[in-house]
């Protein structure tokens, strides 16, 4: 558990999947704009690298604000944003994209998200908007997000630049085993938002165990379960403790029983479930 005392983590602690930092701060809901500076300044100055916002976040400007207020040079900062479904038109997704970057305060972003395959989506006009952004050099790497497998075959298909990941919910509770299969088989790395099951995690007898049995929180048990799994978490934390308590995370190692008892876990919940998402 972190503690006052306790040394600091540095950034180079954090692993990375193909150069992306596999703990980052999401800002889903953090739309109090001084909140959301001094989180994502806090963050950074306790050793993050990889910060997570989106259009329909209504935040670009405060996490840009708090991008220059911390001590980090911009280019050791792995940083994402999302188009939203009603700007997925081959123009808009230009337009609105450099809208994101003026917002931001930046001249690209590390990486580009297809918010959800939705709305004005349509897989060859979108990511062709999206490889023009790529070889623009706007955008460092093309994702997608809540992309079910079927979704994600035809991205990598279409998709002049290569598709480097796919954001889905993913926590304890909604392991996404199929979805997680589907990006090993075409190379593409998994990002998991609400990694916390928006604090189910800390009701879950199996998390409890393995967070006393190590002298940790079932929070930072859960993000080290997802890293075991390979994928890159993004957890939500405005205030200075939980950030620090999820990068505490980073400490943690579990062992295969541990993982064990995770996966045995058979309950399911998943938090976030819009009419227009591709599994209704």
């Amino acid at each position: 558990m972190a503690t006052e005392d306790a040394d600091p983590i540095a950034p180079e602690t954090c692993p990375t999947a193909t150069g992306m930092p596999m703990l980052g701060l999401g800002t889903w809901q953090n739309d109090d704009a001084e909140q959301c500076a001094e989180s994502v300044r806090t963050a950074l100055e306790a050793g993050y690298r990889h910060i997570d916002t989106a259009q329909a976040y209504d935040n670009e400007d405060a996490v840009g604000e708090g991008i220059a207020q911390a001590d980090v040079d911009r280019e050791d900062i792995f940083l994402a944003t999302k188009i939203w479904i009603s700007n997925l038109e081959h123009d808009d997704v230009l337009e609105t994209a450099r809208d994101s970057l003026d917002r931001l305060g930046v001249d690209y972003v590390d990486l580009l998200y297809v918010h959800w395959p939705a709305g004005e989506y349509d897989a060859e006009e979108t990511l062709s908007a999206f490889s023009e952004l790529y070889d623009e050099g706007l955008i460092e790497n093309v994702a997608v997000s809540n992309f079910q497998p079927e979704q994600l075959e035809e991205a990598v298909d279409v998709c002049d630049a290569p598709i480097f990941a796919n954001q889905v919910e993913l926590h304890p509770l909604l392991p996404q085993d199929e979805i997680r299969e589907a990006c090993e088989n075409y190379d593409v790395e998994v990002v998991g938002y609400s990694p916390l099951a928006r604090g189910q995690v800390f009701d879950q007898p199996e998390l409890q165990a393995v967070a006393e049995k190590h002298g940790v929180t079932e929070a930072q048990v859960s993000l080290a379960w997802a890293r075991e799994k390979g994928v890159t978490a993004i957890p939500k934390a405005t205030g200075e403790d939980h950030i620090e308590d999820n990068w505490a995370s980073l400490t943690v190692d579990l062992d295969q029983d541990d993982i064990d008892t995770i996966d045995a876990i058979d309950e399911t919940s998943r938090e976030v479930d819009p009419d227009f998402a591709p599994w209704n």
